[in-house]
């Protein structure tokens, strides 16, 4: 048994592995590196001894290097005798470990490593690392930053939550519904950056986007009762339907209007569509909305076909219930495909007035487009040269130049 087949299981294991350390020993930080440090010993002892039961080999290493940290630990002895003598506190070597169990400590797990006290940075960090089970290395690769600086995130996550008295509990039913919300969020960023990646030279990261729906679909399996996990969900699994025709053989974007749909993942649209109508049972949120119009999207045969006023309709509810400038930004290009490109640069106009995208390649990016099609060539081109200028993702900087060309 290999590096390989090792770093399979940790990545399957590993959150119910720290999560169970960290309820047992009450410390976060103690609980990863006990971990890391039995994955470090399955990589040598593995390959000349596989064990039978990895996961519950797993559990057994970590706990006694748990337990080994805690006994140099002079002032927890009474915590280590507690947890020493505990038959409950963990598996045995040969104990069955179920890979189907998903256990509320999974969820307190998330909910810690998202804790508002955090910087959004270090949650996104701790999260990937903690209950996602990435390196270090596939953060700063996924989000093209220093692997230092994704170690320091993490480092100072820890420091910052046991400095605060984080309890590693889940939190009483009331506040852990107020504290979903910051959850949701780091999920939706994760997702967002592998759909469409902010720089480098790759539209998208198909890795980093998976990986926020396996951690989506985790927590709807551990609040099923929450529409809005399921909205996430669903707008996750119908985004992530596209990426299939959202690039080339050579990784250039292909756009909406000239994707070849056939390719497009129909199971992940069904899924999708199934979590949206869990989502749909007490009224639509945010997430759920975003849903709805990737839904709508996705059961239409075209661009043309798509049923525009509905996407616009949608967009006004977004707007009411979840304000921002790229939700009026999409409304406009929603409004330009019902109604005709006059009326969505009014929008657009609008919201340069405003200042509220100020440095955002997204804006003369839809006004260039609007006022292409409205037959002001020159001043589209200046805007959509402006939009490359701005735009960090190669990728995208290079389809804005190809059109600012193509407008003479």
């Amino acid at each position: 048994m290999g590096a390989a087949e090792v770093e399979a299981v940790w990545r399957i294991e590993s959150a119910r592995i720290v999560a169970a350390l960290a309820r047992l020993t009450g410390d976060f930080e103690l609980a990863e590196d006990a971990a890391q440090e039995a994955v470090a010993e399955a990589l040598v002892a593995w390959p000349l001894d596989p064990p039978a039961n990895p996961a519950g080999w797993l559990m057994a290493t970590a706990r006694r290097r748990a337990i080994d940290a805690i006994r140099r630990r002079t002032a927890l002895q009474d915590r280590y005798a507690l947890l020493a003598a505990d038959p409950a506190a963990g598996p045995a070597l040969d104990e069955e470990v179920d890979p189907d169990r998903i256990d509320d400590d999974i969820l307190a797990l998330m909910f810690v490593s998202c804790h508002p006290v955090l910087s959004p940075e270090a949650r996104v960090a701790l999260t990937l690392r903690v209950v996602g089970g990435l390196s270090s290395e596939e953060i700063a690769r996924a989000f093209l930053v220093p692997v230092p600086t994704v170690q320091a995130r993490i480092t100072r996550g820890k420091k910052t939550i046991a400095a605060a008295g984080v309890p590693f509990e889940l939190p009483p039913v009331a506040e852990r519904r107020e504290r979903l919300g910051g959850v949701l969020s780091v999920l939706y960023v994760i997702f967002t950056e592998g759909s469409t990646a902010t720089s480098g030279d790759r539209l998208v990261r198909p890795d980093l986007a998976y990986e926020a729906i396996r951690l989506a679909r985790t927590l709807a399996a551990l609040q099923p009762d929450e529409p809005e996990v399921h909205g996430l969900l669903a707008l996750c699994e119908l985004t992530a339907a596209r990426f299939p025709a959202r690039t080339g053989p050579d990784g250039s974007p292909i756009l909406l209007e000239d994707q070849d749909r056939r390719r497009w993942d129909f199971s992940a649209i069904r899924r999708g569509l199934a979590a949206l109508a869990k989502a749909s049972t007490r009224g639509l949120g945010p997430y759920g909305l975003q849903a709805a119009i990737a839904a709508t999207h996705a059961s239409a045969p075209s661009v043309g076909e798509t049923d525009w006023d509905r996407i616009v309709v949608l967009y006004e509810a977004l707007g009411r219930v979840a304000p921002s400038p790229v939700v009026e930004l999409n409304r406009a290009v929603a409004v330009a495909m019902a109604s005709g490109p006059a009326q969505a640069l009014a929008i657009v106009d609008e919201l340069i007035a405003s200042d509220r995208l100020s440095g955002s390649h997204l804006v003369p990016t839809v006004r260039g487009e609007l006022l292409a099609r409205l037959g002001r060539r020159q001043e589209a081109r200046a805007e959509l040269e402006l939009a490359a200028r701005l735009c960090a993702n190669q990728r995208e900087r290079s389809v804005l130049l190809r059109k600012a060309a193509a407008l003479g």
